[in-house]
Formats: structure tokens, C-alpha cells, sequence
């Protein structure tokens, strides 16, 4: 077979040899298809914009076959010429892109060229989170220029200062919000009026955050009018003004657009607050920073900063320094006292203060192993026991010796150092929870030491124990700042249970944090009892849970999660324990639920999660132009279509 085709190629080849035109003809033929090719694409690619690109395969089989393929040709480049349409409408308070439906493109209606400004000028609450008291929005959105605004203060000198530097973190954001573009010039100035009452600037659980805001639109300026009691609300203030506007970016220009409205605003509950955890896993200077950042954008005023527990010991302070020698992880893993001092006053600057924590009995360990080399004795008890079921209740172990008075002495030495680097003559946190009898069982030191007090070596000798360790803290605390008005802050426990908590705890000097369940009744009879307490609702407002066991906590579970508005309740927080949390994880961990609790604890809405997604999905946006990286809450085609999902 194969001879046989071999011949007849031969045979061919000589008649071809014979005709030689027929090469002639071949090589036209071949220039011709060449032409074809370069000249007659069957596609479009001129225009660079994915909308308007068009390819052969784009093209349906079935319309191949039904149109000739000239005429299908000559509609695709006339659609090629048509420019995106980037364009929103405003239809019962919701914004939807025209490009959408079909049915929008005979619609008389007034075309926003982003979805932001539709939002802005078109929903009942605009763009604002958290929601305010009061608010009555315009609708006429006014191009301005961020570069000419001027700023009138009236105040105290030390209100005047502060505000001159809150006011150049607002401009600075909006400067941030248009993401590196160039923002356009208008003619329209702004011109801010800003009149505060009270002549200090001082940031406690009472301090009053309320304000007034007042955006009036005038043929070539906008003047704004803001009135506060203190500088902190004028700060939340100039936040709530942020929100009042919107950017629309084209060809790398950013313009900026203001609407007028007139606003009444405060603060439901005084205590919002986020926990990190920094003792599991060392989160850097700077992600706090960035944290603190997004809190000052929802409201959030209270930075819970759970610093030390039995897994180190971060904090590098100079009347006790061998703790972090001994406690931190590595050296460049520390807090010096100077990070300290600059992260009060960068979150003070943004309307929040840091709670610090120092967690004591239990879960403290690592950096307290110094006190037998010291001549101190045993300060830490059952340190790093293995297996450690036995001797704590999470590993590793650690648990302070009650009974050694060098520890207080050590805690006395510790809060006069923070102290000093955080100011603070209303609240301190000293942990309190998860004590572990059977650590203190194990020492003869302690069950000698209950013996001679008369405690029996029983749970209740136990308790009692652990009701005298928190108030000789305190007394330690009390002789460290030199007066009794501060009120220690404890997690909820065996020990604040309500049938035994008034024998151990004087509530004048404490408050209770409360890590229950939503529907738990231990702090409604906390509450009963004229105790104060804060919410961190453990099936709500646990954002490390559902990594590594248990539910995880959407945003919103976490806006759901109601809490007594009686005027013991101080507050709430949302809690980010570490074990799976560092730098690479955090702040999607924390955002946007923290958000959802802004809201929970400023507004205490009764609107729906549905009816709040989309403001939370702009707040999202602005985090994420101000260098935050938040979790995604809605598919986009919804979010550009509100009220089709």
C-alpha cells in the first residue's frame, strides 16, 4: 500500500512539472487568503475596553446562521462606539444601574454617575453609618473643592489644638478617599464654623459625644456649622461629614460632591469597643493603628487592648522590664513604652481611648517566671504545666500565687507604669475569669496559706480566695495612682455569679464584663443588683469563633444582637481573641462586624441587617479606600441594583 501511494505521488509531481501555470495559480491563491486575513477580521479590538471588545467566538452560533455575517458585523461596530454606561437611577429610595434593565432606558429620571452619589441623594440616610439620632438630608448633590476649605474654630485654646489636628486627619481622608487620584477643581469653596462648650479635652466613659451639624448650600460655597459639647464631638462630627459626600472617578480624576442636610446626633450607649488580643499572636504597631483608624470611622471609642495573658507578655516597661525579657516572644515582638504613649494619642486624635487589660489571676505566666531568681519566691504557680487539663484551662498554664504578697507588689509596680503611659482615673481592666482551682490546689504554699486565713480547702475556700486576690489588686492599683475612683473592670465567672458575687465584690469599685450568652440571666441580675456592666455577648460578639470550632458570627448576628438600653448598661464590644489571628488575618476578622456593632451600640436601629446592607456596603468601600481590608457582604451585580436580590 504504501509503494502504491508512493508511485502515484511521483506520477503527480510529473504532471505538474508539465503544467508549470499551476504554480503560478497556487501563489496568487495563497497571496489572496493572505489579504483575507490581515484586512477582513472578524473581529473588533480597536477599543480597549472589555464592554466594546468584540471577538468571532463572542458571536451565538445562531445568529451566524440568521444574519449575514456583514450586516451582524456592521452592529457590532456600531455598538462598539457606545460608551460604558456607568450611570444610576433613583427608584423608591434605591439605586439601580440603567444598564441593567431595559425597561430603564425610556425612564424620565435623574442619571447619578456613580452608585455612591445615587445613595447619597437618593436613600432617606444617605451614605451614614453609624445611623444618626436625627437627620434630614438633602438631595441636590454640589461639586466642591477639597483643596480651598477653611476652618473657624471657637474654643478653648487646648479644644482649638486638637481640633486643628482632627481637622487635618479629615482632610487627609478626604484626600485618601479619592485613592490617588487627582481630585478635579470647582468653585465651590467650603467654609467650616466649629464651636465647642467644653473648654477640656478629656476622654472617659462620660464624656458627652453628642453634636450638631448643619450643611447649607450657597451659589459658589458650602458653609458648615458644627456645635458640640466637647471636642470629641466635633471630631465624630467632621466623620459624620465625611459621609456626606461622594467621588466620582473619570479618566484618573476624582470629584468630590457634598450634599446639604441638617443632623442631631448621639450616642446610645457610651462604651462601643473592639478587643484585640496581643499576648497569642504579637499584632504590629501599625495594624493597630490601621484598626483604630476604622473604628474612628464608624464611632467605635473604646480600644480594648488585652495585652498580657499566660502566652507572653509583651510589654516592654521600664520599672519592671525583665517581664517582656522573659515574656515576649522575640525581641522585635514587644511594646516599648514609646509605642504606647504614640498609640494614645493617635487614638485620641480619632475620638478613642485604650482600655488596657493586664489579666490576672489566671492566664498569666510567661514573664512572671523571674520572682525565685529575684528573691521574690513563687509568683507564678502551675507555669506551662503539661498535660495542662490539670492545672488550667487553656495552655499554656499559668496562674499567680495569691498568696505570695511580692505579687502585688509586682502589679503595684506594673499599674503605676501604665498608669503613667495611659492616663486614665475611671477604668481599668484586670481580667478575672477562668481560674483554675486545681492550680492552686496543687501548691502547699496556698492551701497553707487559706489554713491559716480559715478558708477551708473547698470551692467556696477557693472563691473566697479569688474575691480577696481582686481586691488586694486593687488596693495595689488604688496605691499606685493615688486615689480610690477608678473602677475595676472583671469578666463574668464562678466568682460574679449573682448569688455570691455582693460577698466578694463591692459594686462601687467594680464592673462586670460579660462574656454570657445573649439570653443569659446572669446580667439582668447583675444589673438588678446596681452592679454596671458591658456586653461581650459570646454567641454574637465572638469574631474568632468559627475557625477552629464553634459558629462563626456574621455581620448580621452581630447587628441583631440587642442589649439593655437601662443606664447601668454601659455598652458592649466585640472580642478578637488570637489564637488564629495575626497581622495577615485581622482585618477581615474584625471588619466589617465590628462596623455592625457601631451601629448596634451608636443608633440601636430598628431597621433590619437587609435594610442596613447597603449603607454598610459604602462604609465598606470608604474602609477600603482608607487602607482597610474588609470582608465582602453582598455579590456586586446586588449591590449595584439594590432591591433585585
Amino acid at each position: 500500500m504504501k509503494i502504491a501511494l508512493i508511485k502515484k505521488s511521483k506520477n503527480c509531481m510529473k504532471e505538474v512539472q508539465k503544467k508549470p501555470w499551476f504554480f503560478s495559480v497556487l501563489g496568487i491563491m495563497l497571496l489572496l487568503l493572505t489579504l483575507c486575513i490581515l484586512f477582513v477580521k472578524p473581529g473588533i479590538t480597536a477599543d480597549e475596553n472589555y464592554r466594546t471588545t468584540w471577538r468571532s467566538e463572542d458571536v451565538p452560533p445562531a445568529a451566524a446562521s440568521t444574519y449575514p455575517w456583514d450586516t451582524l458585523r456592521e452592529n457590532f461596530l456600531a455598538l462598539s462606539n457606545v460608551a460604558p454606561q456607568e450611570s444610576f437611577i433613583c427608584r423608591e429610595q434605591k439605586c439601580v444601574a440603567k444598564i441593567s434593565f431595559d425597561s430603564l432606558n425610556n425612564v424620565n429620571a435623574k442619571e447619578f454617575p456613580s452608585v455612591e452619589s445615587c445613595r447619597l441623594s437618593c436613600s432617606k440616610n444617605g451614605n451614614l453609618w453609624p445611623l444618626p439620632n436625627m437627620a434630614d438630608l438633602g438631595k441636590e448633590l454640589v461639586q466642591i473643592d477639597i483643596s480651598h476649605m477653611e476652618l473657624l474654630l471657637d474654643g478653648s485654646p487646648e479644644v482649638k489644638t486638637y481640633l486643628s489636628s482632627v481637622f487635618e486627619i479629615f482632610r487627609e481622608n478626604m484626600v485618601t478617599d479619592c485613592v490617588e487620584n487627582t481630585t478635579r477643581p470647582s468653585n465651590t469653596s467650603i467654609y467650616m464654623a466649629i464651636k465647642v462648650h467644653d473648654q477640656k479635652v478629656k476622654l472617659d466613659r462620660n464624656t458627652n459625644e453628642s453634636y450638631r451639624l448643619a450643611v447649607n448650600q450657597q451659589p459658589g460655597k458650602v458653609n458648615v456649622n458644627i456645635d458640640a459639647e466637647t471636642a470629641f464631638g466635633a471630631r465624630h462630627a467632621l466623620e459624620t461629614l465625611s459621609q456626606l459626600t461622594s467621588k466620582v472617578f473619570y479618566n484618573g480624576s476624582c470629584s468630590v460632591y457634598i450634599i446639604s442636610a441638617n443632623i442631631v446626633d448621639k450616642p446610645v450607649f457610651k462604651h462601643r469597643g473592639v478587643l484585640i488580643d496581643t499576648s497569642r499572636h504579637f499584632i504590629p504597631v501599625k495594624d493597630l493603628k490601621k484598626t483604630i483608624r476604622a473604628m474612628a470611622a464608624v464611632k467605635l471609642n473604646v480600644l480594648h487592648w488585652h495585652a498580657t495573658d499566660s502566652h507572653s507578655f509583651p510589654l516592654l516597661l521600664s520599672k519592671i522590664p525583665i517581664m517582656a525579657r522573659l515574656g515576649a516572644y522575640s525581641e522585635n515582638e514587644i511594646y516599648t513604652e514609646n509605642d504606647i504613649t504614640l498609640l494614645v494619642k493617635y487614638a485620641k486624635l480619632r475620638g478613642v481611648r485604650i482600655l488596657m487589660e493586664i489579666d490576672s489571676p489566671a492566664h498569666a505566666s510567661n514573664g512572671w517566671q523571674f520572682g525565685d531568681k529575684a528573691a521574690m519566691g513563687n509568683l507564678v504557680l502551675c507555669r506551662n504545666h503539661h498535660p495542662w487539663q490539670e492545672a488550667c484551662m487553656q495552655p499554656p498554664c499559668g496562674q499567680l500565687n495569691p498568696a505570695n504578697p511580692n505579687v502585688y507588689a509586682v502589679l503595684g509596680l506594673i499599674f503605676k507604669n501604665l498608669q503613667e503611659l495611659i492616663p486614665t482615673d475611671d477604668m481599668f481592666h484586670m481580667g478575672g475569669d477562668e481560674v483554675a482551682y486545681s492550680c492552686w490546689s496543687r501548691s502547699s504554699e496556698v492551701t497553707d496559706y487559706m489554713l491559716r486565713k480559715g478558708y477551708p480547702l473547698t470551692d467556696s475556700g477557693y472563691k473566697t480566695l479569688w474575691g480577696e486576690f481582686h481586691n488586694r489588686a486593687l488596693k495595689a492599683w488604688d496605691n499606685a495612682t493615688g486615689h480610690s475612683n477608678t473602677k475595676i473592670i472583671l469578666w463574668t465567672s464562678d466568682l460574679t455569679n449573682p448569688y455570691s458575687i455582693a460577698t466578694h465584690l463591692d459594686k462601687d469599685r467594680f464592673i462586670i464584663e460579660a462574656w454570657t450568652g445573649r439570653n443569659d440571666p446572669v446580667p439582668h441580675e447583675l444589673l438588678n443588683m446596681g452592679y454596671e456592666v458591658i456586653y461581650a455577648s459570646v454567641d454574637t460578639w465572638y469574631l474568632d469563633h468559627g475557625f477552629d470550632g464553634g459558629q462563626y458570627h456574621p455581620w448580621k448576628s452581630v447587628y441583631e444582637n440587642q442589649i439593655p438600653n437601662v443606664p447601668n448598661v454601659l455598652g458592649g464590644e466585640v472580642a478578637l481573641w488570637s489564637e488564629l489571628v495575626d497581622s495577615n488575618n485581622l482585618d477581615t476578622r474584625l471588619w466589617p462586624r465590628a462596623a455592625a456593632l457601631a451601629e448596634r451600640l451608636w443608633s440601636n436601629p430598628k431597621t433590619s441587617p437587609d435594610e442596613a446592607s447597603y449603607r454598610l456596603m459604602e462604609t465598606r468601600n470608604r474602609l477600603i479606600r482608607r487602607g482597610v481590608q474588609v470582608d465582602q457582604i453582598l455579590p456586586e451585580w446586588c449591590y449595584l441594583n439594590e432591591g433585585h436580590c
